[in-house]
């Protein structure tokens, strides 16, 4: 658990069997992205980072909404180019080290994802919602485009789409969310422990080693040429193979058991 002051804190922490869940803790104000709460975000993802023991992360939401983007109170409270600069930047920083963490996250959302919180669904490797939720990018609204919630969402759904979002503002539902590859699965919402904690489970249960290498690989390719993710990929697979998790896991399935990570 992060303690950011006396008061009860706004990020909790759960580990179980190889997943550390990370729950967006100020249900008051819908779970908003506040400075306190980013910055306790990136201090538990880096703290993570350096966790043998946890293998997958999974962010979620306390209260009846997952996260409704920035907190608007507070940048309104502390206006200026030098706090908006600040602000923006440590978003994209929670952002790249959530894609950069050596271990698959996957977003657990229900109610409504907007703004920044659409931004951090986007970021997450994976992510799984409960049928009721929605999703919007609706700064365009209150005149402040989501230039940066923008980034992680044209990532993830196709331009078209993306612009749909972003010009429009509205929400729309998990289905269409699903369609259009911004999340993998929808679940009806009494489901939605159980579906993310198998989801979680069964990518726990792979090599920690393989999982690091495979992510890593995935987004650093996704922006080469062809041929250059290839060249690329096919030095990753030699790396791969040449570690013992490799060969242990080839062997257990030749010899029909289970596999014996040791991460390395």
């Amino acid at each position: 658990m992060t303690q950011i002051s006396t008061a009860e804190p706004v990020l909790l922490r759960q580990d179980r069997a190889g997943i550390a869940t990370l729950t967006l803790n100020r249900p008051q104000a819908r779970n908003a992205l506040s400075v306190g709460l980013m910055t306790a975000l990136e201090h538990e993802i880096e703290a993570i980072s350096h966790d043998k023991s946890v293998h997958v992360v999974v962010i979620a939401g306390a209260g009846p909404t997952f996260c409704a983007g920035h907190d608007l109170r507070e940048m309104r409270a502390h206006p200026g180019r030098t706090e908006y600069t600040a602000l923006f930047s440590q978003c994209a920083r929670l952002m790249l080290a959530i894609v950069h963490l050596a271990k698959p996250v996957i977003a657990r959302v229900h109610g409504v994802a907007t703004a920044a919180g659409c931004q951090l669904v986007a970021s997450c490797d994976l992510a799984v919602a409960a049928e009721t939720a929605r999703f919007a990018t609706p700064g365009v609204n209150i005149g402040l485009f989501c230039s940066t919630p923008m980034v992680a969402l044209s990532r993830n759904v196709p331009r078209k789409q993306a612009m749909e979002m972003l010009l429009t503002g509205e929400l729309i539902p998990a289905q269409e969310a699903r369609a259009i590859g911004l999340i993998n699965r929808v679940v009806p919402e009494a489901e939605l422990d159980a579906a993310v904690a198998a989801l979680a489970g069964s990518i726990a249960a792979k090599s920690p080693l393989t999982l690091a290498i495979g992510k890593a690989a995935f987004y650093r390719q996704a922006d080469m040429k062809l041929e250059d993710a290839y060249r690329y990929a096919a030095e990753v697979m030699t790396h791969n193979m040449m570690a013992r998790d490799a060969e242990e896991g080839i062997d257990a399935f030749l010899e029909k058991r289970h596999p014996t990570w040791t991460g390395t």
